[in-house]
């Protein structure tokens, strides 16, 4: 089993990052799949969530109108994309499958800053 985020980077604040997720050796379109960010130090929080075949999506507050989530279960792929992106956003971003298991992946940086 692989989840490998991909996409993350260095970006000023305003600008746009996609990230990508590729998932293999399990039923990628069986799984909800999440995206979460963590801080060093702080607790890993939820950003954003997508159900199995895409239809229902949910976001933190904080990402609301910014990000958006979407799969490809064609690709086994779930991305994120970031618009308008704040300081604030700057973490450590990691992708998530679950259904009776869990796995994640390894994570991606994503620094915000001018």
């Amino acid at each position: 089993v692989q989840l490998v985020e991909s996409g993350g980077g260095l970006v000023q604040p305003g600008g746009s990052l996609r990230l990508s997720c590729a998932a293999s050796g399990f039923t990628f379109s069986s799984y909800v799949m999440r995206w979460y960010r963590q801080a060093p130090g702080k607790e890993r929080e939820l950003v954003a969530a997508i159900n199995s075949f895409g239809g229902n999506t949910n976001y933190a507050d904080s990402v609301k109108g910014r990000f958006t989530i979407s799969r490809d279960n064609a690709k086994n792929t779930v991305y994120l994309q970031m618009n308008s992106l704040k300081p604030e956003d700057t973490d450590v971003y990691y992708c998530k499958a679950v259904r009776a298991v869990e796995y994640w992946g390894q994570g991606t940086q994503v620094t915000v800053s001018s």
